[in-house]
């Protein structure tokens, strides 16, 4: 009698767990984390980027979007964040890393939000040499970036000046994935390609210095802010860009790995 409940209870209990099992993985399927209709509101409202995008890749654009905020902390210095500022966050993070679907930010922790511009101190009151907009972080403020809440939502307010300040730090933070950041991320830049790409910086930086070029003059600093400079240009307004730097674009496109104009 106790060979023959062993025998019946064994089956039962493998048949238990495989419908639990299976039961779980058809749950696990079934739910999946969406995007509140507050956020997606906002980046149909805000996003221009996201506005463009099929309705397949809004759909994985709002995801990636959540899972960026899962892995880093958005925190307000002085200022309240709001759902809004999140979503602008999170976008400015995955606009330039869209092509690259299983990117993460191994280098970035916290994005801190100030009021507004603040000092190579981290200073954002007072008013002596209050200019910077956005700053990645060195030294011991490694891992953080500093955005001016009122240039993040700035960014995203005017579409046709080539200007977005939180685009720009986050395309820092790529250049800076090879442990330095010179205008020339080598996971984007084909090393066969790195001589065509510097020749192309210099070229453009002196028209930038002759007054022939539309290219903000921010990027005659140096190669690192000439990137970020036409970067937040051909996520912001490629058409134009297109249309005035052909070759600046195509390599841009190439980089991104995204043919962003509809010209």
């Amino acid at each position: 009698m106790e060979k023959l409940f062993i025998i019946i209870l064994v089956p039962a209990v493998i048949y238990l767990v495989y419908y639990l099992l299976n039961k779980t993985q058809k749950n696990s399927k079934a739910i999946r984390r969406v995007l509140s209709k507050e956020g997606k509101d906002i980046l149909r409202k805000e996003v221009q980027y996201y506005q463009h995008l099929p309705d397949a890749d809004k759909i994985e654009f709002e995801e990636r979007c959540l899972h960026f905020l899962d892995q880093v902390t958005v925190e307000g210095v002085g200022v309240e964040v709001s759902l809004k500022d999140y979503m602008l966050v999170a976008a400015s993070a995955i606009i330039p890393v869209f092509a690259f679907k299983k990117w993460e930010y191994a280098n970035l922790t916290t994005v801190l939000l100030y009021p507004n511009t603040f000092n190579q101190d981290y200073q954002f009151e007072g008013n002596e040499d209050r200019r910077i907009l956005g700053m990645v972080g060195e030294g011991s403020m490694n891992g953080q970036m500093i955005l001016s809440k009122a240039a993040l939502e700035a960014g995203f307010l005017n579409t046709k000046d080539g200007q977005n300040t939180a685009i720009h730090e986050f395309v820092h933070l790529l250049d800076k994935t090879d442990g330095e950041v010179d205008g020339l991320p080598e996971f984007l830049i084909d090393h066969t390609y790195t001589l065509a790409w510097l020749e192309m910086i210099r070229k453009e930086i002196f028209k930038i210095q002759e007054g022939k070029s539309d290219i903000n003059p921010y990027g005659i600093t140096n190669r690192a802010e000439f990137f970020a400079v036409v970067s937040e240009y051909f996520f912001e307004n490629p058409d134009r860009l297109k249309s005035h730097h052909p070759e600046l674009y195509k390599a841009l496109s190439t980089i991104f790995k995204q043919d962003l104009s509809f010209a």
